[in-house]
């Protein structure tokens, strides 16, 4: 795992069709003190209304966007590619620079507002970092699976610890990516390897892929929206300890090694307080072809307890005969078991039959619908109180 990986070696980590320290202590403080939540957000230039709104539930205005995103972003991201951009990206040379890592080292020290990077298509192989000065970068490309950020740095293969891996970083608050592809092309032999590493707080990711095998994603604090994606991966490749609503979104297990098994979220929460664990909403779990022929035997499940207080939530989506009937694997033994919080809610699909779940005390298998509204866009991540007007595009509350 992110920080784990410093000291400990974990045993347990094709192509898909459709398919650090010092910071973490920041952001666990930020994400405590949800009180003061204004002045952090002022902080970071960003015109959003802090007003509560008073109408109840949840409605799904579907168009792609998250919540909490301000009105003039929502444009931004609606317009077309003729927008000028900051900088823009061409392995070609047709554009200013021919990585994004030059690209994200032109950002204009005491720069204000939304720095807009537009990456043409092509393959980049290199380790992209947006650094903790460059807030509220917006990138995008020309199609998640034409403008590809990748690497193959992991654990087994390199020797490094697990969060130094990552092909992409993103270590400043406000970012937003849209129509890119990371990857990391380590395979299931590399054990650690991810491919988007991100503690931005007030983070989206819409339109994209992360592709890999384990520890694809490391959500390593703040606040973090994935929308309409595609996340692929085999052990614990969804993982970290921020905030973090998976929605409207495509999630493929693919085919680990012989010995292995598969773990779709591996939720780190450390502390019982905090207002941080993993939610999947409204999202699709399925494996990628060369899963299916052996996936009872290559078994696969919802999650397991990377730390005491793991927290995940499953809600109104589609779970493929993939996923083992216990739904959640212990971590080591027993532990975690009694402490973590693992909720399903209105699932559907073979894999949904929650029957011969666990039974541990942290498992609740069967939320009911004033359970699973904790776990929403408004209630969980408080969108509301970030969107600068009422027609921002999420799924606030439960769609059914």
């Amino acid at each position: 795992m992110c920080v784990d990986g410093f000291d400990q070696d974990s045993t347990v980590r094709t192509d898909v069709r459709d398919s650090t320290e010092v910071g973490s202590q920041l952001t666990d403080n930020v994400l405590t003190i949800l009180g003061g939540i204004q002045q952090v957000l002022g902080s970071f230039g960003l015109k959003l209304n802090l007003t509560s709104l008073a109408s109840g539930g949840g409605g799904d205005q579907d168009n792609g966007f998250p919540s909490w995103m301000s009105a003039a972003d929502r444009k931004l991201l609606q317009s077309t590619p003729k927008m000028t951009p900051n900088a823009v990206v061409a392995k070609d040379g047709s554009g200013q620079y021919k990585t994004i890592s030059a690209a994200l080292a032109a950002y204009p020290k005491n720069f204000q507002g939304r720095y807009v990077i537009y990456v043409k298509a092509g393959v980049y192989a290199e380790q992209a970092t947006v650094g903790k000065g460059m807030k509220n970068v917006y990138m995008y490309g020309d199609g998640a699976r034409k403008s590809i950020v990748t690497g193959h740095l992991s654990y087994a293969k390199d020797g490094l610890g697990t969060w130094k891996t990552a092909s992409f970083i993103v270590e400043a608050d406000g970012f937003i990516a849209r129509s890119m592809g990371f990857q990391n092309t380590a395979g299931p032999e590399g054990h650690q390897a991810v491919a988007v590493r991100s503690l931005s707080d007030q983070s989206a990711f819409i339109n994209c892929r992360l592709d890999g095998f384990q520890d694809t994603l490391c959500y390593q604090g703040g606040r973090q929206l994935f929308r309409n994606c595609v996340l692929s991966g085999t052990i614990d490749f969804l993982f970290g300890y921020g905030a973090v609503v998976v929605q409207n979104s495509l999630i493929i297990v693919r085919r680990p090694m012989a010995n292995q098994f598969n773990t779709v979220t591996a939720d780190g929460k450390k502390e019982r307080g905090q207002p941080t664990g993993i939610v999947i909403q409204n999202c699709r779990i399925v494996p990628e072809a060369k899963l299916v022929p052996d996936r009872f035997t290559l078994k696969t499940y919802l999650g397991r307890p990377w730390k005491d207080f793991a927290t995940t939530v499953v809600m109104e989506s589609e779970l493929g005969d993939l996923i083992q009937p216990d739904g959640w694997k212990p971590w080591d033994g027993t532990i975690f078991l009694d402490t973590c919080f693992y909720g399903e809610y209105a699932n559907r699909g073979p894999g949904a039959n929650t029957a011969r779940r666990v039974t541990w005390k942290g498992v609740h298998s069967v939320l009911s619908r004033a359970e699973a509204m904790r776990w929403t866009v408004d209630s969980f991540l408080k969108g509301r109180e970030w969107v600068a007007n009422t027609g921002a595009n999420v799924i606030y509350g439960l769609k059914g």
